[in-house]
């Protein structure tokens, strides 16, 4: 039968049904009712886990189901233990997988912090359930895991801290691949730490199958070779799993299970494959859930259909491309001029297991011989495509995501150092669409730029797909290390100011350095890139719509000035930057100083990312106030977020004395203005019934607005 429920907030999964109870690991023995319960509470908190994940998918923002649905029987003993004796256990479930976030809203919802029904906003913007744990934003939630492979250090730090507990990691196959795990087992085994790690081994991360891209690679005999006391166990045999629980348990010092399992064991469509890593279908979780005995709650999922953003844009197609698939295409486009033996000679393109996120897929498909799947280790792998290009006639290309930036750091100076060529792709930049919320945000890539003034780095940043290729084409060859972005939201093609000839059509040619002019104006400046050049496009057209002579700057080569440019947007009445990285240290952070250098002195403001995520896919952009209409309230008569145009009505009672009714205006302006978040330039049009007023409220707003700047 299909399950009819009142509402979209029902939970089917009768959680009152897990039972709570100890397991003495001194008994490495499971007895009957022990081991029934067990599999019940296993199997009951594996149906929830299908359930609301899968609205993820019904809403389109994606998400991660396997991985949780793997660890159940692990975690499901991790609390037996705990209810066992509190005192010799930190009784948090840490993970290195921060995807796997949906065991730590189970065991927020088991716990009493976070309602059952409530899961099945799972992702979704502003339902503080975002892709990756964090700490402090979710009721229940105990830490914040960052991306992939950055816990198990810290649980040394809490396994120092805690001496006489033990303290429990879950781990993964691939998690395990990057390097700051190495160091973490090292440090574990020489300081004897009570770290134990419960890996999941099912030899399936995004791009594969580690045992056939990454041959030699074994979780087991790595750790074995740091000094760890290693099982390796059937994970679906919960009688091994138990056995080996109380093995480590009573070890002093670090240990590790390794659970080897299919991938998503039972759910038929995703069982042992890639598609597993990621949220179960919808279609395969109603039949995995009616194969357990569940009704079809197709129409349940069928209600969750998320909203899209209603923003109707001005200045850009609705025809929109995907920037980081199109990196990819450009790059083939270069190959394609090249023999297959030369291409191989000359170019090297390593990925980190995300090739199909990154571009990096359709390069593998069609180019092979230059194509080399390097698994989860960026360090080592943007390092090798630096080695490559070492060599001053060769060219290695490396990919991820622009939050993974921040741990190449190091590695970009070495590739400086020795002059190598390297072309970088970050895909994921900014915040827009970024469900993985915060840990996810591509916001700090001018860390990139973190050489001396007397070398160069080149970043690029092509606001839509026409401009990536023109971008890629044009600096393939290049020496040295070149930077491109991308997000992970499709984005429009940017038009002319006729509306309808795309502006990097046939007839542009991308010229690094150089700052382009979509539209001009004379009253100031907005500068921008990337995803959000289309966003200003329509903001400038709305204020100048209203009166405002604004004009627009794209600038795609980051980190380069364009001293005409500059000059010219600087002798304007104001500038101001508008993008989505970290406003601390983005392009609005040097721009001013770029200004004042030249003894240029518009007013000046810049936007950009300033609060931790909201979840959700379009969501984060309006949340960072960057989105070109923003708050209802504000955007009356004009933009918000990028340009304020606030329209405030006096009282026309006789009543109010000219005095008060120009206080009136301030007061409301300002209250308008403070609403929105990194605003710093805001142009307010006042409404009031006779021109003594106007006159009193000049006078008394710019007295009132001094003192708050």
């Amino acid at each position: 039968s299909r399950y009819s429920p009142p509402s979209v907030m029902s939970f089917p999964v009768d959680l009152t049904k897990f039972k709570k109870f100890k397991l003495d690991p001194s008994k490495p023995q499971l007895a009957a009712q022990e081991k029934a319960d067990l599999l019940a509470n296993i199997q009951l908190l594996r149906d929830a886990i299908v359930f609301f994940t899968a609205s993820g998918a019904a809403r389109g923002v994606s998400g991660h189901t396997g991985g949780a649905y793997d660890t159940v029987p692990e975690v499901c003993i991790l609390l037996s233990l705990f209810h066992e004796d509190v005192e010799k256990y930190v009784p948090i479930v840490f993970d290195e997988a921060g995807h796997r976030v949906a065991t730590q809203y189970m065991l927020a919802t088991l716990e009493g912090s976070l309602p059952a029904d409530h899961l099945l906003h799972y992702r979704e913007a502003n339902s503080k359930l975002p892709g990756h744990p964090e700490l402090g934003l979710t009721p229940g939630v105990k830490f914040s895991s960052g991306r992939l492979g950055h816990m198990w250090g810290l649980v040394n730090g809490v396994a120092l801290a805690n001496r006489g507990k033990t303290v429990f990691c879950l781990g993964s196959d691939g998690s395990q691949q990057e390097g700051n795990d190495a160091e973490a087992a090292r440090l574990a085994v020489a300081q004897g730490l009570n770290v134990k790690l419960l890996i999941d081994d099912n030899d399936v991360t995004i791009a594969g199958h580690p045992s056939e891209y990454m041959k030699g690679y074994s979780v087991a005999q790595t750790l074995q070779g740091h000094g760890l006391k290693v099982h390796t166990v059937d994970g679906e045999n919960i009688d091994e799993l138990w056995a080996a629980v109380c093995s480590i348990v009573s070890h002093d010092g670090p240990a590790a299970i390794i659970s080897k399992r299919l991938m998503a064991p039972g759910i038929v469509d995703i069982q042992g494959s890639p598609h597993g890593h990621d949220v179960v279908p919808v279609k395969s979780a109603v039949k995995h859930l009616i194969s357990r005995g569940y009704p079809d709650f197709s129409d349940l999922y069928a209600g969750m259909a998320a909203a899209g953003d209603p923003i109707l844009y001005t200045g850009s197609t609705k025809e929109r491309g995907a920037n980081r698939v199109v990196f990819g295409e450009a790059v083939n486009l270069v190959l394609d001029t090249l023999s297959k033996e030369e291409a191989a000679a000359k170019v090297m393109v390593i990925d980190s297991d995300l090739e199909g996120s990154t571009g990096l897929k359709v390069i593998h498909q069609k180019h092979p011989e230059v194509f080399v799947m390097g698994g989860i280790m960026e360090r080592g792998n943007f390092s090798a495509a630096a080695g490559f290009g070492f060599d001053k006639d060769k060219f290695g290309v490396f990919s991820t995501f622009s939050a993974f930036l921040e741990m190449l750091v190091s590695e970009i100076t070495m590739a400086r150092l020795n002059e190598c060529n390297v072309l970088c792709h970050f895909s994921h930049s900014g915040v827009d669409e970024m469900a993985d919320n915060t840990c996810h945000f591509g916001i700090n890539s001018f860390f990139a730029d973190n050489g001396l003034s007397d070398t160069h780095s080149f970043l690029y940043f092509p606001a839509d797909p026409l401009q990536m290729v023109a971008v890629v084409k044009r600096v393939f060859f290049e020496r040295g290390l070149r930077f491109v972005f991308s997000t992970r939201a499709k984005v429009p093609y940017i038009l002319k100011e006729d509306g309808k000839t795309k502006f990097f059509g046939d007839d542009y040619e991308f010229v690094p350095g150089k700052d382009e002019e979509i539209i001009p104006g004379t009253a100031g400046y907005v500068v921008t890139f990337g995803e959000m050049l289309y966003r200003s496009y329509d903001a400038v057209l709305r204020a100048r719509r209203a009166g405002i002579d604004v004009g627009l700057i794209n600038k795609p080569s980051l980190n380069i000035i364009d001293e005409a440019s500059l000059r010219k947007i600087g002798s304007s009445g104001f500038v101001l930057v508008v993008e989505s990285f970290n406003q601390k240290t983005g392009l609005g952070s040097k721009m001013g100083t770029w200004l004042l250098e030249r003894s240029l002195t518009p007013k000046y403001g810049y936007m950009g990312t300033t609060r931790e995520g909201s979840g959700g896919l379009w969501e984060q952009i309006p949340h960072q106030g960057l989105d070109p209409q923003g708050q209802p309230s504000i955007a009356k008569s004009g933009v918000s977020g990028v340009l304020n145009v606030s329209v405030v009505s006096l009282p026309s009672s006789s009543s109010h004395s000219p005095q008060d009714q120009a206080a009136f205006a301030v007061d409301s302006a300002w209250r308008e203005l403070v609403k929105v978040n990194a605003v710093y330039i805001c142009i307010i049009e006042i409404r009031v019934p006779f021109e003594r007023i106007r006159r009193r409220f000049y006078r008394a707003s710019r007295k009132r607005f001094y003192r708050a700047r």
